[in-house]
């Protein structure tokens, strides 16, 4: 019998059961992509990883329960974890990863692990029809980052307080909406990100999300270097740092399960 290890992690965070957790599948060849879209509406999981090997680094991609998405932080950091914790990968090396969004990296900093992510600064927009309705909110600013909507709210209780019609939402053209506001103590800025159109009410931690809030944060606090908490149930502490058009990406990780995907 044929099996394919598979890892979930927490990502984001130093502590089991928070941060946003992903599931890790190691590959030894290329598979079919409804195979893995099957593989990721089994785990449930806002996002499940397939990693590669290659001649040179790791081939990665990502899926949520419903679709192939082009980024994801934490499930990139989660892959980087396991790759070194299972000591597939030496502890020095740093890690390539040939992913829909170019080269990623992946380097070891202390007991954080930095990925090398491309900034996706925001650009102005129109608040969609039915996006304030469904977030059930008043927005101070909306522009659009990526594929994502990106929402700015008066306070951090507005933030937390958010409680968004996710049936209406999901009919909202984005991958997903991020919400976010000055924080109130030790970070820069809070956030949330709800994507219902892709399968994930409100996923935990966001990596790809602080792409857009890092340049948006960065240069509304006149900051190269920002700390922001996702503010979901579990939660989760990001920081980012501005270097040209990339953003560098910081947190750890924690192994929460190991097993052998037999299908």
């Amino acid at each position: 019998m044929v099996t394919t290890p598979c890892f979930q992690v927490d990502a984001f965070t130093s502590r089991a059961f928070a941060g946003n957790p992903a599931c890790i599948c190691l590959l030894d060849r290329s598979r079919p992509m409804r195979w893995m879209q099957q593989v990721a509406a089994e785990m449930n999981l806002s996002e499940t990883a397939f990693v590669t090997p290659l001649k040179t680094g790791f081939a990665l991609r990502w899926f949520t329960p419903k679709v192939e998405v082009a980024l994801c932080g934490h499930a990139t950091l989660a892959a980087a974890h396991v790759l070194w914790s299972e000591a597939i990968a030496p502890q020095d090396a740093a890690l390539r990863f040939r992913t829909k969004s170019g080269v990623l990296t992946a380097a070891r900093r202390g007991e954080r692990i930095e990925l090398d992510f491309p900034a996706r600064p925001a650009r102005k927009a129109k608040a969609p029809a039915g996006l304030t309705a469904a977030l059930g909110c008043a927005p101070v600013a909306v522009v659009r980052a990526g594929d994502d909507l990106l929402v700015e709210l008066a306070n951090e209780r507005a933030v937390r307080a958010a409680n968004p019609d996710m049936r209406r939402l999901a009919k909202v053209k984005a991958r997903g909406v991020i919400v976010t506001a000055p924080a109130d103590r030790r970070h820069d800025f809070v956030s949330r990100f709800f994507g219902p159109a892709v399968g994930v009410d409100e996923d935990p931690v966001t990596g790809s999300a602080h792409c857009a809030l890092a340049p948006f944060w960065g240069e509304k606090l006149g900051k190269a270097k920002l700390r922001g908490f996702q503010a979901s149930a579990r939660g989760g502490e990001v920081e980012v740092e501005l270097v040209d058009d990339r953003v560098l990406l910081r947190g750890g990780a924690v192994t929460v399960a190991r097993g052998q995907l037999v299908v």
